[in-house]
Order: C-alpha cells, then structure tokens, then sequence
C-alpha cells in the first residue's frame, strides 16, 4: 500500500467534520435551513419529526462543526448556514482525497 499525504491530525479533523455530516438528520436540518435562510428550532421539530431537545442537539453539533451560526432574539434562538461551510467541506475533500495514493 502507497503512503498519502494527509497527516493524522488532517485526517482526523475532516473525519470529525464528515461525522457531523453523515446523520440524516442533520443533513435535512441543513436542507430546511438553506432553503428558509433562517429558521429556529420551533420551524424545524415537525418537518423533521423530532423533538425539541433531540433538534438542539443536532444544532449544536451543526454550530460546533460550523455548518451553522445562532442568533439570539428574546427567548428564540435563530439558526442560518454559515457562509462558505460547505465549500470548506468540499475544497477540504478535493485536496485530500486527491492526494490520497492508493
């Protein structure tokens, strides 16, 4: 087997991102998001069909990661994407994938 060029700590951050990604759940969170331009965690519990604290959870992962940004207005919180997430994601693949010899 050919060595690659991603470094561990390289591999292990894009893994972490890709596993915040990789629940279908999140990724129809990040659907009606996009599509809303904004939304908060009232807006999300039925499309989705979970319940408030289990969508907190996925948006916290979503925050965390950086797919998303939270604004507080009074008691509600409002979620948009993050400008520019995804491409990272993207460009990220396409740079260690490509350097990936197998």
């Amino acid at each position: 087997m050919a060595a690659c060029d991603i470094d561990d700590a390289a591999a292990e951050e894009l893994a972490s991102t890709l596993r915040v990604l990789a629940d279908p759940a999140r990724l129809r969170l990040l659907g009606i998001i996009g599509r809303a331009g904004e939304a908060c965690v009232c807006d999300l519990t039925s499309p989705v069909g979970l319940s408030q604290p289990t969508i907190s959870h996925h948006l916290r992962l979503l925050r965390d990661a950086g797919f998303i940004r939270r604004e507080q207005r009074g008691k509600w919180a409002f979620y948009a994407l993050e400008p520019g997430a995804m491409d990272r994601v993207a460009t990220a693949m396409r740079h260690h994938v490509g350097t990936i010899a197998v």
